[in-house]
């Protein structure tokens, strides 16, 4: 009895060791599988994890300390904080730079700190539409989203850049510059995280083999509505009858909801009251027809006013007009004739011009924020500072761009493709300089792809052609990007291609690059030999800066109803 009992006890026991040991092995799969797919870790770890791409990391670890003592923090709540922290450290930009404005006196710094709280403003916006996006997407799909979320980070970098620029007045401008110093540090903190997002959801045990969405994208509305592309390339808000038109290639253009006459026989006389008009809760788009006339006004499209669809009678017939400048006190921002912030937008066959003059000094004929924007058939007519593309990806074809110093300008996305850009003769001691990209960190992903175009001098300047000095471009920031590829470049292009901006600056740490130029300015034996100038001999090495990969044109171009180039010409 003894015996049986001794040899149950140990029956007994083993039972409790082996359920033991399952309850062991089942609580370890459950934390496996807890960890796969709702992930969490070490405070630590995380913020190691978050942290290790970003350039500011004593700024990065701050920006999450508030839920650093949370074990139940998720990668999307790390995420959705430094956002968070960001926004706030903009807010307190905005703030701080009242007190700092009421020191200014001239007129365009006032009006600089003016542009400043506009533009910060702007920047808040898209660091919203990034906390929305990240807040809405599972995060194994995240990295599905990258080039929209740098896209909106990259328009943040540009505008608290642009804040800067227009603050002229050197302790001013130093005091703003330490103000914005959180701000500029969280923002590329930012870019930073999301261009590294693959290894950083690898180090939360996130699977992105589960990301199989498409990212193809609209913008339809003021508050970060989205509508998807469709298979045939439109945004599924167009009716099938607005298909049937949108499919006639430049042969019609959709009916008019308003018409612009300056004889009455429309609706109304000016541009800018019929985009006064701009119906709330809009669905769809809205198209204003301006007949021919020479508009003398400024014009501004807001952020809230979006898939503007405007035409004209051609870029000779239908032009708007001004001659706002900076040396009559105005800031660059605000010189444009036209300027465009709301997403969608579409311009055909209309001029924009800058009358001032090359004496005017900076004076924007158009400026374009508005993100998947798109101009053909235009003309773009001033001298200095003409085209300014400041932010977003946008698209020209089949356009004229003509000015002197920097006249293609800003820190957009931006593929100039099928045109004319003609240099204009500049004041004396002058020169030309076609282009000024102003890429500021390293991780955005802007810049001015000038593609399939000639490159020419007008007929004015056409006899003096050699004795006025004419470049590609200069590098406005430190990572100043420019690609001129496939292009004809006509023999009044200065042999060394680019020229410096100041000294050394920028010289390593820009891009520019020439693939398959042809004419007798794209030799390119006596080019410059900078370490961030680059010679592409293959296609691959280009393809990056097409229409495709570059501003995701294959998603929301066929939308736009005008042809464009998706890769090479031939």
């Amino acid at each position: 009895m003894k015996g049986k009992l001794i040899g149950l006890g140990v029956s007994i026991i083993l039972t409790v060791v082996v359920a033991i040991g399952l309850v062991e092995v089942v609580r370890r799969s459950n934390a496996s599988n807890h960890q796969k797919h709702d992930p969490l870790m070490s405070a630590s770890k995380a913020v190691q994890a978050l942290c290790s791409p970003t350039d500011y990391k004593e700024a990065c670890v701050e920006s999450v300390k508030s839920i650093q003592n949370n074990q139940s923090a998720t990668l999307k709540d790390y995420i959705q904080v430094s956002i968070n922290a960001t926004i706030e450290a903009i807010q307190q930009s905005i703030n701080k730079s009242e007190s700092i404005g009421k020191e200014a006196n001239e007129p365009l710094n006032k009006m600089g700190f003016e542009d400043c709280k506009e533009l910060l403003h702007l920047a808040i916006d898209e660091l919203q539409a990034v906390f929305i996006d990240t807040g809405n997407v599972k995060m194994p799909t995240l990295k599905d989203r990258e080039n929209e979320l740098k896209n909106w980070l990259s328009a943040t970098v540009s505008y608290q850049q642009s804040c800067l620029d227009g603050v002229e007045n050197s302790d001013l401008k130093e005091k703003m510059t330490k103000v914005l110093n959180n701000a500029s540090q969280l923002t590329s903190n930012m870019l930073a995280i999301i261009s590294e997002i693959s290894p950083i959801l690898t180090s939360f045990g996130i699977d992105t083999n589960m990301s199989n969405i498409s990212s193809r994208r609209l913008l339809n509305t003021n508050d970060n509505v989205v509508n998807k592309i469709d298979e045939d390339g439109y945004p599924n808000w167009l009716s099938s009858e607005d298909r049937k038109l949108l499919g006639r290639i430049n042969s019609n253009n959709p009916m008019p909801n308003v018409i612009v006459a300056q004889d009455g026989s429309g609706q109304y006389k000016s541009i800018s009251e019929a985009v006064a008009a701009y119906p709330k809760n809009l669905i769809g788009k809205y198209v204003i027809y301006v007949k021919a006339g020479v508009y003398n006004e400024q014009v501004l499209i807001t952020k809230d006013q979006v898939n503007i669809f405007m035409f004209g009678d051609g870029p000779r017939k239908t032009i708007v007009t001004g001659r706002k400048n900076n040396k009559d006190g105005v800031s660059t921002y605000q010189t444009a004739t036209f300027a465009v912030i709301g997403n969608g937008f579409i311009g055909k066959s209309m001029g924009f011009t800058n009358t001032a003059g090359p004496e005017g000094h900076q004076a924007v004929a158009l400026r374009v924020q508005s993100d998947m924007s798109a101009f053909y058939n235009c003309r773009m007519d001033g001298y200095q500072d003409t085209l300014y593309t400041q932010a977003h990806r946008q698209f020209y074809r089949n356009c004229v761009i003509s000015g002197t110093v920097d006249f293609i300008f800003g820190d957009g996305s931006a593929i100039i493709q099928n045109s004319l850009i003609v240099a204009r003769q500049p004041m004396e001691n002058q020169q030309n300089t076609v282009t000024a990209q102003g890429k500021k960190d390293r991780r955005e992903t802007t810049g001015i792809v000038i593609h399939n175009c000639r490159i020419v001098p007008e007929q004015k300047l056409f006899p003096l052609r050699f004795e006025i000095p004419t470049f590609l471009g200069r590098p406005w920031k430190e990572y100043s990007t420019t690609v001129i590829m496939e292009s004809m470049l006509a023999d009044f292009i200065q042999p060394v291609g680019w020229m410096p901006w100041a000294g050394n600056f920028a010289l390593d740490t820009l891009y520019y690059a020439e693939y398959a130029n042809r004419g007798p300015g794209a030799d390119i034996s006596g080019r410059v030999r900078w370490k961030g100038y680059h010679i592409l001999t293959t296609r691959d090495q280009a393809m990056g800066f097409t229409v495709a990969p570059f501003i995701q044109g294959q998603q929301w171009l066929p939308s736009a109803t005008m042809p464009f180039l998706l890769g090479f010409k031939s």
